[in-house]
Formats: structure tokens, C-alpha cells, sequence
């Protein structure tokens, strides 16, 4: 997705006091570092001189926000207030630089602390999944404790943001899940923030996720659409009325979406005579690859596309930011469950056609 770019204003002289980073990071050989900062959907940098691993950074920042800081090939996520800021460490430990001087920024490392457990277990769990010794019901297994894992961290986070009310990283947790949550659930985090950081930028921007979400809700009666399959022939979502529909948002390049197509397929040759189908919308451009990809992996449905990437008018509308997405709807095209992959999308519809 497409970030435009933009420069900071710095502090005028004579007005109120605002942000400054004073850095040191020993074992910078880069002759700059960038500081940048998320607006909406897109992101204003600044491109700051290092002299010895030195730099200073000043801004009037509008709300406390999160900043990145670093180069392209490595960042910390700082969290910022109008404060005087020291950035200390060593180049090889990037995102764990000793941050001083934010109060923000401590409520984040709070946080962090709070979900170390969780995390260690996690990164456990990574390294015994690059072990080939281990046996398909031991895979199995390790998969499942892993989602339990993260069940649990995001139970955590949804914690913190419920008894934190008032803090820009509990704003920033919610911004986080606007990508995949349901709606009802992310709309009752929201709901319980503070009313001063719903009016903060990052609390609008929220605010107006939660409208473009709400279209895709769990309950919701999806929008009629057209576009065009693999022979250039335009085709409705309302074509599949009467049927369970899998709306499955992927793209060629993906390589998630790639992974989870097998998955798709056995769903669709074991439920695909009890009423069910699905319906793609690649987020490809390239119309050779997209084709391509639909032959390699054997998927035999209806697929759309209009060739426009992550501007893709159908994606676009429901918000999609991350695939593989999913939609499962029922015959009157009503969303039942959104984003089942795996094990969990034939659960659902062993439920629905036994």
C-alpha cells in the first residue's frame, strides 16, 4: 500500500515548548536516520544528519503519538509527547534503545512487560517449528498451542486498553486490531476510551475505520457488487444468492494467501454439493501472474478482479488490509463469520452443512 511522504515542521522559535529526541547509538555507521510518523494512512518523515551516531530531532507534535526512528532496515517504535527524549543503546539492539524522558513511551514498555511471558513461549514455539524431525501431530499440536498463545495475548492487550482508558497506546492497540477484528468488538474497545483520545487524530481515525469496517460485519447484509472474471465477463455478488459463499480475498504475490489456497480447496470439493461455493477477488495487477497462480493451485471458483492491487474497488469498500481475508455469508447474503482459515473454516461449515 501506497505511503506519501511529507516533512516535519519544526519548532518556531518563540512558540510552546514540543518534542525533542537527543540520540546516541553507538555503532552507527549511517550518515542519517529517519523519523517518521503515521498521519491517517499515510506517513510525514524527516531525514536527520548522524555525526558519531548522533543526532537531534525537534517537532511540535499536535497529541502524544507513535514515531519510528531508524533506517530502512531497522526501527524503534518510540512513543512521543512534547518532552525532551534521550535515545541511548547500540546499533545491534535497534528496537530495545534505552528510551528516557517519555511518559508515553513507558505505558508502552508497561505493556511489553506485561506480554513477555507470552511472547518468550511464542518464539519457543518458531524455533521447534523449523525442526523437520517433528511429526504432523506434533506440528499439529505445537499450532494449536501457538493460537491458544496468542488468544491469550490479545486477551492481555484487550485488558490493558479497557483499564487504561485514557492512554494514546491503548488508542494505539485499538488502531492495531482495526485491520482484522470484528467490528462489534473493536467498536466496544473504542467506545470505552477516554472522549479526549476519541478526539485526538488517531481516535478520529478510529472512528472512521469503524464506519468502513461495520460494512463486513458479522450481521451485516453484504453490498451488492460487479467485476469482471478471468474472461473479461462481468459478474454480481448477487449471482451466488441462495448459496453459503466464501467471498476470499487473496492475490498471486501473497504468500499467506498461497499457503491457505489448498486449504480453500478442500473445502470447496467437500461442501461444494451441499449448497456452498466461493467467489475470489484477487488483489493482483499483473493479469498473467493472477491467471497463472489460478492455474498452479488448482482453484476451480468463480474468480474477480479488477487489476488494481490494494485499490481494488470491492476490497477497498469493506476495508480489506491484510490477506488472505475472508467472508462467509448465507443465502440472503448476510456475513456469518469473517476470516476462517484453516481447521476453523471447515468447522464452520461442517456446522452449517452436515
Amino acid at each position: 500500500m501506497a505511503c506519501g511522504l511529507a516533512i516535519f515542521v519544526a519548532c518556531q522559535t518563540g512558540s510552546k515548548p514540543g518534542a525533542i529526541i537527543e540520540g546516541n547509538i553507538t555503532g552507527f555507521t549511517d550518515s542519517v536516520i529517519y523519523i517518521a510518523r503515521a498521519i491517517g494512512d499515510s506517513v510525514s518523515t524527516d531525514t536527520l544528519p548522524v555525526k558519531e551516531g548522533k543526532f537531534t530531532w525537534s517537532a511540535q507534535l499536535p497529541e502524544p503519538m507513535k514515531l519510528y526512528v531508524g533506517t530502512p532496515r531497522r526501527y524503534l517504535e518510540l512513543f512521543m509527547e512534547n518532552s525532551r527524549v534521550t535515545v541511548t543503546g547500540h546499533v545491534d539492539s535497534f528496537k530495545v534503545l534505552k528510551v528516557t524522558g517519555s511518559a508515553v513511551h513507558d505505558e508502552k514498555l508497561a505493556l511489553e512487560k506485561s506480554l513477555d511471558d507470552i511472547d518468550q513461549e511464542q518464539d519457543s514455539l518458531r524455533g521447534m517449528f523449523r525442526d523437520q524431525a517433528i511429526t504432523a501431530e506434533e506440528r499439529s499440536a505445537m499450532e494449536k498451542q501457538f493460537d491458544s498463545l496468542g488468544k491469550a495475548r490479545v486477551a492481555r492487550i484487550k485488558t490493558y486498553i479497557r483499564t487504561h482508558p485514557a492512554s494514546m497506546v491503548s488508542a494505539d492497540m485499538v488502531r492495531a486490531m482495526a485491520y482484522e477484528a470484528d467490528w462489534a468488538e473493536l467498536d466496544s474497545l473504542y467506545q470505552g476510551l477516554d472522549a479526549g483520545v476519541k478526539q485526538t487524530m488517531l481516535g478520529q481515525w478510529i472512528a472512521r475505520r469503524l464506519d468502513v469496517v461495520k460494512r463486513s460485519a458479522v450481521g451485516e447484509t453484504i453490498k451488492d457488487f460487479t467485476q469482471h472474471d478471468v474472461n473479461g465477463k462481468p459478474v454480481k455478488l448477487s449471482d451466488f444468492k441462495g448459496k453459503y459463499l466464501l467471498v476470499d480475498f487473496w492475490a498471486s504475490w501473497c504468500g499467506p494467501c498461497r499457503a491457505e489456497n489448498p486449504n480453500v480447496v478442500k473445502a470447496y470439493h467437500t461442501f461444494k454439493d451441499k449448497n456452498f461455493d466461493v467467489l475470489g477477488i484477487s488483489l493482483d495487477e499483473n493479469e498473467s501472474r493472477w491467471k497463472e497462480a489460478i492455474q498452479k493451485d488448482g482453484l476451480p471458483w468463480t474468480q474477480l478482479s479488477d487489476l488494481k492491487g490494494w485499490e481494488n474497488e470491492v476490497s477497498s469498500y469493506f476495508g480489506v488490509q491484510s490477506i488472505p481475508f475472508s467472508l462467509l455469508l448465507d443465502p440472503n447474503g448476510v456475513v456469518i463469520a469473517r476470516n476462517l482459515r484453516g481447521a476453523a473454516l471447515h468447522q464452520k461449515l461442517a456446522e452449517l452443512l452436515p
